[in-house]
């Protein structure tokens, strides 16, 4: 995939077992297309794999991947800091880390599932105003602005 140079494998969660809960993430400032207008957003996903922890080459590529606005979304505690203890951080990835994306923001990878939550009736509570629409929706939303 061209512009995915630094992204990491993902091998087997630290916790040595099938982890599947809601995690909450926060969405950074990045180039991917799908999360575009979300960044600061912070929201339950559902958390479904054994192998989600991100392992790097290097140790300077999650330091990369960081300056190039690459990483796409991250576990984040209650108070909203990157998650880097369990259960917070489900996997045990550096940083919190949940999704990179290429260079041009085209394409976008990610451990948790997004699409598990992108209707209301999916989750336990929401809000009224919500509607039929999850926040994950957008992301679905911006998939298609920009097929066009």
């Amino acid at each position: 995939i061209p512009g995915a140079d630094h992204w990491p494998r993902f091998v087997q969660n630290l916790s040595e077992q099938f982890e599947a809960r809601l995690s909450l993430v926060e969405v950074p400032e990045s180039a991917s297309v799908l999360l575009q207008g979300m960044a600061g957003s912070r929201l339950l996903i559902a958390t479904s794999h054994g192998e989600g922890r991100a392992q790097f080459a290097a140790d300077a590529d999650l330091d990369q991947l960081r300056a190039d606005r690459r990483l796409a979304l991250r576990y984040v505690d209650n108070a909203g800091r990157p998650a880097t203890q369990y259960p917070a951080n489900p996997n045990g990835s550096p940083a919190g880390l949940a999704g990179v994306c290429s260079a041009d923001g085209r394409v976008t990878i990610m451990m948790p599932h997004p699409e598990r939550v992108s209707r209301s009736v999916q989750h336990s509570w929401c809000p009224p105003e919500w509607g039929a629409d999850g926040p994950w929706m957008r992301m679905f939303y911006n998939a298609r602005k920009w097929v066009g």
